[in-house]
């Protein structure tokens, strides 16, 4: 089956731990319409604000971080395992300097509100309502800092609700 239905949040039951070997591409658009996506395997699901969230994160350095911040809307998708090589490619490869979706072959769907993929299992859109980077002084454990931030070049936090989710 090629087509995606919406489902009721309700019935959506993500196993983050599950998704942890599960990468996962996050996609927004400029209000010029030009998009862009990056592969991503931080973040999580749950509850803010009495609302069901996503939660990401985004290096300042990625691309996509100029299109998530231009855009009140971004998708994440879900694709099985078929796909890896193609989101390997993705997250290794800028969109500032070639096309990297067209050269993946997978297919812009246009959700109203944000662009995903004909291509995923799951494709998740979500409004955002919050951003904060992270802060160096905010860490208890600093062993983190430096296995994971040696340039310090500290993620951005993302919250965002879940507006629709399109499963095939």
């Amino acid at each position: 089956m090629n087509t995606f239905k919406s489902i009721d949040i309700k019935d959506f039951t993500p196993d983050s731990f599950g998704l942890k070997n599960k990468w996962m591409l996050i996609t927004a658009a400029k209000p010029d319409g030009t998009i862009n996506t990056m592969t991503a395997s931080w973040g999580g699901f749950g509850i803010m604000w009495n609302k069901e969230v996503v939660f990401v994160v985004i290096r300042p350095q990625r691309y996509t971080k100029e299109f998530v911040d231009n855009s009140n809307f971004l998708s994440l998708t879900f694709f099985d395992k078929s796909y890896h090589k193609d989101l390997a490619y993705l997250g290794k490869v800028s969109g500032r300097d070639e096309d990297k979706i067209a050269k993946t072959g997978l297919t812009v769907m246009n959700d109203a509100d944000a662009p995903y993929f004909k291509e995923a299992e799951t494709a998740i859109i979500t409004k955002k309502l919050f951003v904060q980077r992270i802060e160096e002084d905010a860490f208890l454990d600093k062993d983190i800092i430096d296995k994971w931030y040696p340039e310090r070049d500290y993620h951005y936090l993302y919250i965002a609700e879940i507006t629709k989710i399109l499963q095939k």
